[in-house]
């Protein structure tokens, strides 16, 4: 059996203020922005090169989880230093590079609600790996 993870639902307080952070600020593309029905919201986006999207919205249930409760949503990168840099100078708060030994580094952030997020670096996907 093959599974594909398609999308991670992330609960936020403001859908306007989380595209300007995700897609404005971070640079991911907004793929879906609709409203099938009264009250109802959804918006898609997806890091530049990934598989996996991010989706909030209103008027759903997978919509409803409190704001800043999701934990340390993964994005991997090639160089954590350089990915680190754009994003400050994007004016968003990120933590010192940590070396979590193992050839794996990395740096954290939070949306504007607090969900978290994790820049991460793994020695052996560079290059041609990447």
């Amino acid at each position: 059996m093959r599974l594909k993870l398609e999308l991670v639902p992330l609960p936020v307080s403001d859908v306007d203020r989380a595209i300007a952070f995700y897609v404005d600020t971070l640079g991911f593309t907004k793929d879906v922005d609709v409203q099938p029905a009264d009250g109802v919201r959804v918006v898609q986006a997806t890091p530049e090169g990934s598989a996996c999207s991010i989706g909030f919205g209103t008027g759903l249930d997978v919509y409803r989880g409190e704001p800043g409760s999701i934990r340390g949503l993964h994005l991997v990168v090639e160089d954590v230093d350089a990915a680190r840099a754009e994003l400050v100078r994007r004016g968003v708060e990120v933590s010192e590079v940590h070396d979590f030994g193992g050839g794996v580094r990395g740096a954290s952030f939070a949306d504007p609600d607090g969900n978290t997020l994790e820049l991460q670096e793994m020695a052996w996907r560079r290059g041609e790996a990447f």
